[in-house]
């Protein structure tokens, strides 16, 4: 059996980490990254370490994203099958009392994150017979939310960005999809130092293990955007044939 390969940014915890459990137990060779080495090695510990490689990455530098895919493909015949963007960062926030510098942390490591993953594992995934990128967007894209507008920004960035990847890299045969969850107990949000209004009117309902159960279900049968859950699949679904005021006025309320 041919071992698939695939490199996953922000690994160490939450959605990264349960999706990489399973990937290892699908019999995945895994490229790792993370902020934190310890971290990864503390997760791998156990795991065959000729299918598992291990990278301390801040993914909103090129040259470290690039670093790290290039070693990771040149120990699988130069070849990458998929590429999971899953790291991210957010700080719930009134707009105007969190630091310019932390919107613009934002927007490096969710917006730039992506950017720099997908344009260094390009000549792999072309590479490979079945390439495909998974990015993990949010809700947040669906309409921008108070209290989390550079997020927002961030997440309507890479629903843009998969659209486009989507279309114009299905002439090398590369599959660009995301997954669309709505809020997930993990502990980007456990570390929040304040919470949110409509957070606290919609609830928390997914776990990261939800959320790598809709990653398989990408990787195998792909669309370009998957909403995670039965209630805001709805609230997705219903979004494309509702009048805009009607989806502005829902986040209002929830938002009061």
């Amino acid at each position: 059996m041919t071992i698939r390969t695939v490199f996953l940014t922000g690994a160490s915890s939450g959605i990264g980490r349960a999706t990489a459990e399973r990937l290892y137990k699908e019999g995945w060779s895994l490229g790792l990254a993370g902020q934190h080495i310890e971290d990864l090695n503390t997760v791998t510990a156990s795991w065959d370490q000729h299918r598992v490689h291990c990278y301390q990455v801040d993914v909103s530098n090129s040259d470290q994203v690039k670093a790290a895919v290039d070693n990771f493909a040149s120990q699988s015949d130069h070849k990458l099958d998929l590429l999971i963007n899953n790291a991210g960062i957010l700080t719930i926030s009134p707009f105007e009392e969190l630091d310019v510098s932390e919107h613009q942390r934002t927007i490096n490591v969710n917006v730039m994150g992506v950017i720099n993953g997908c344009h260094a594992a390009f000549p792999y995934l072309k590479a490979s017979a079945h390439g495909q990128v998974i990015n993990v967007s949010s809700a947040s894209s669906l309409y921008g939310i108070p209290e989390f507008a550079s997020y927002s920004a961030s997440k309507f960035a890479v629903k843009g960005l998969t659209e486009a990847l989507d279309l114009e890299w299905q002439a090398h045969g590369i599959k660009v999809c995301d997954v669309v969850p709505p809020f997930v107990a993990t502990n980007m949000l456990a570390s929040q130092k304040q919470s949110s209004k409509i957070m606290k009117a919609l609830g928390v309902d997914l776990t990261a293990d939800d959320v790598a159960d809709a990653i398989f279900k990408q990787i195998h049968s792909p669309i370009t955007h998957r909403p995670v859950s039965a209630k805001f699949s709805a609230l997705y679904y219903g979004s494309a044939i509702a009048p805009p005021s009607l989806l502005r006025q829902f986040i209002r309320f929830s938002s009061r």
